[in-house]
């Protein structure tokens, strides 16, 4: 399950440790432009991939975009394979219940969490090699459950996995 705080603090960080000393070498770089302000999703984003949890940033998971009703993600096929060669398929399953947990908790009242209550999964390919993208759509969205599809293809724009995944809307931090 992944949780994250509805609203992020000004400095990312891990929470209640503050900043991540020269940042986190798994969150892709914002390239800075002088006079160019980052967009709000922007900075989310950026929040966001700063307080990753373990497994996460063991599995290289980045947030590319982060809405209520659309998060995405990216995460490497290598250190993520099974003994074949092949994309485990606990790797996309973990890496379909990051963004919709994250879209779940981003569109939960502020002061609530969201935790994953039921996921499925139909593995319809395989990967060996690359990057795969998570796309995490919202079906539902209510006071104590959220609901999200995820598509994951390949690099070349192929179905991996498709999930279904519902999240349990609780008040309270974590």
């Amino acid at each position: 399950m992944t949780t994250t705080d509805a609203d992020p603090p000004s400095s990312a960080g891990t929470p209640g440790q503050g900043p991540t000393p020269g940042g986190d070498p798994g969150a892709p770089e914002t390239p800075a432009t002088p006079g160019t302000p980052e967009t709000p999703e922007a900075e989310l984003v950026a929040y966001l991939n700063g307080v990753r949890g373990e497994l996460e940033r063991h599995m290289g998971i980045v947030l590319t975009e982060a809405a209520a009703e659309r998060v995405v993600a990216t995460m490497p096929v290598e250190g993520n394979r099974q003994p074949y060669g092949l994309l485990h398929g606990g790797a996309s399953v973990a890496l379909a219940e990051t963004v919709g947990s994250i879209g779940a908790t981003l569109g939960a009242p502020a002061g609530s969490l969201a935790v994953g209550i039921e996921i499925n999964a139909t593995h319809h390919r395989s990967a060996t090699a690359g990057t795969i993208t998570a796309v995490a759509t919202r079906l539902h969205g209510g006071r104590t459950l959220a609901t999200y599809d995820i598509r994951i293809t390949d690099e070349t724009g192929r179905a991996v996995c498709t999930c279904r995944l519902t999240c349990m809307i609780r008040p309270g931090s974590r």
